[in-house]
């Protein structure tokens, strides 16, 4: 079977994709910063490889992607999918620590968790490998009192798009999965939130289904790729959203 990186393995999506991946006898790397978490996803599976790293430090990024491919001898998948939704409101709004702290786990910690899955992939052999950026139904229209989350997940469709041209000649396809409203604690609390203001909260979907797309798109042979994939609760407030 085939192996993979799933950043943001503890909880939500990143927990709810390495589970069905273990389901699916792949060996599975679960990078996330919470041991006891983690160690809740791996039970006493044998393929689940615990990687402890927090995906900011780029030293620690680096030495988790480096004990994985000791242990499982090559990385065929990467599911960079760490994210963080940090208090919100208009731009003005937005305290300046909020800007940092999601430009730096939403932006720099995908791009350190790629770097370090595209110089893997590039010099195992054979070489070749897939990444999947979780993008966000914000990576086409933001949702109200957004922008710092709204623009680094703008950011991450350029960094998917570079990624899918720079990995073409070396075997390396990059797709990225914009998810929406899936029922994870991120969503939850968005929803707790608007109940709490008088509005009604948004439609969701089951965070098993969001995990199955990201299987397919993993399964596909690197001849063929999904460029990007939209998954979305489907009644909520996307198509003619703004």
């Amino acid at each position: 079977m085939s192996s993979i990186i799933v950043t943001g393995a503890s909880s939500g999506i990143g927990r709810a994709t390495a589970e069905l991946f273990l389901a699916k006898g792949w060996t599975v790397g679960l990078l996330a910063r919470r041991g006891e978490a983690l160690a809740e996803v791996a039970g006493s599976n044998p393929k689940a490889i615990t990687l402890i790293a927090d995906v900011t430090d780029p030293k620690a990024v680096q030495q988790a992607f480096d004990s994985f491919l000791q242990q499982a001898g090559r990385l065929d998948v990467l599911f960079n999918n760490a994210g963080i939704f940090a208090p919100g409101g208009t731009i003005d709004e937005i305290a300046l620590d909020a800007w940092y702290q999601t430009v730096n786990v939403n932006l720099n910690g995908m791009f350190l968790a790629a770097r370090a899955a595209f110089a893997a992939m590039r010099n195992q052999t054979p070489q070749g490998g897939r990444i999947i950026n979780n993008g966000s139904i914000a990576a086409h229209v933001p949702r109200p009192n957004s922008v710092h989350y709204t623009a680094t997940k703008h950011a991450i469709t350029g960094l998917t798009r570079s990624l899918s041209l720079d990995g073409r000649d070396l075997g390396i396809a990059c797709g990225q999965i914009d998810i929406g409203n899936a029922r994870t604690p991120m969503v939850q609390g968005l929803n707790d939130a608007a109940v709490a203001a008088g509005r009604e909260p948004d439609p969701s979907m089951a965070v098993e289904d969001a995990a199955k797309s990201v299987l397919h798109m993993a399964e596909l042979p690197l001849e063929a790729n999904v460029q990007f994939m939209t998954v979305m609760a489907t009644t909520m407030p996307y198509i003619g959203r703004g």
